[in-house]
């Protein structure tokens, strides 16, 4: 297949562009690296089409691109959610508009198939779990927000004009190259580096917090399985169907651990009910977490350039979080 990948440069979407090459499919990337980095496409760049543009800000260059493609992956977007606060237009014109664009030029170029990552930040603080697509959505911050009104623009065009659309709402990921930049990374990029520098794990609140983590190579097969075989119009859970805690993530990691104010808004459990997926795609996924953080163990060197926290500087950083 053809296939175009917006936010390609990015952690999920350089994944995503690999496994592509690697299964034989043409690809063309676009991405304005705000977030994303070319390096992250090292292995790839001279066997894709890359296009530095932004999705949501040149709406008029990015139509051209859209003709004759088969697969359009739209992971373009910003992430984190206390930053959402301080900055919620820019998230909107990014995840909202962003997608209505694509949305306009996947319509004109009648594309194959378009996959949206969409977010399970969407269901809040859930009441049930594990957690179903037809849980009650209850977004916690502005980029939850955007990201679902993304999801509803993705789901009606899908509707209306018949557009064979599929929006998959992604827990927590983890793998290669998961984003470093700031005090808002994720858990295993902070805890990495920490362990690296021979620093104290930072542990948020008293740690018996749960997510559900899926591998970044799990994430990658079930996305061009959706491509493949998922049913227009839908949306599904992508995790593991199970939780971890943070303690355990700190004790499988090693090292010393250091506690840290918890964060407001923020869920103590996550955990996806992954079984429309699984009866839809006949997919399971396949990497355990102990067996994932071994595999980022040995190639901990990864992390070397990744800024190094400790407690007190998280809590000078976060201070806004705690702010009515």
């Amino acid at each position: 297949m053809k296939c175009l990948v917006t936010g390609g440069a990015g952690f999920i979407g350089s994944n995503l562009v690999e496994q592509l090459v690697k299964t034989g499919h043409q690809v063309i990337v676009l991405d304005n690296l705000t977030t994303g980095k070319l390096s992250n496409l090292d292995k790839v760049i001279n066997k894709i089409e890359f296009i530095k543009v932004d999705v949501a800000r040149e709406e008029n260059s990015i139509s051209k691109y859209f003709n004759n493609i088969d697969w359009v992956f739209h992971l373009a977007g910003l992430a984190d959610l206390v930053p959402s606060i301080k900055n919620p237009d820019n998230y909107f014109q990014v995840n909202v508009k962003g997608t209505l664009n694509i949305l306009e030029s996947s319509k004109k170029a009648k594309i194959k198939k378009l996959i949206y990552a969409a977010s399970a930040s969407c269901y809040g603080i859930p009441d049930k779990y594990p957690t179903d697509e037809k849980s009650k959505i209850n977004p916690q911050y502005p980029y939850a927000l955007t990201k679902f009104l993304g999801e509803q623009l993705i789901l009606h065009w899908s509707k209306v004009y018949k557009m064979p659309n599929i929006s998959l709402r992604f827990f927590n990921a983890y793998g290669p190259r998961s984003r470093t930049t700031g005090a808002y990374g994720s858990v295993f990029s902070i805890f990495l580096a920490q362990k690296l520098a021979n620093k104290s794990l930072t542990i948020v609140g008293d740690g018996n917090q749960t997510r559900d983590f899926i591998h970044i190579n799990d994430l990658v097969d079930v996305i061009i399985e959706a491509a493949k075989r998922g049913r227009d119009g839908e949306i599904y859970n992508v995790g593991s169907g199970y939780e971890t805690s943070i303690n355990l993530l700190a004790d499988i990691i090693g090292g010393n651990k250091v506690n840290i104010p918890k964060r407001p808004g923020e869920t103590d459990r996550s955990l996806a009910d992954i079984t429309k997926i699984k009866t839809h795609l006949n997919w399971k996924p396949k990497i355990e977490i102990k067996d994932g953080i071994l595999m980022l163990l040995k190639n901990i060197n990864e992390w070397n350039k990744a800024p190094v926290w400790t407690a007190e500087g998280l809590k000078e950083e976060t201070e806004s979080w705690f702010k009515p």
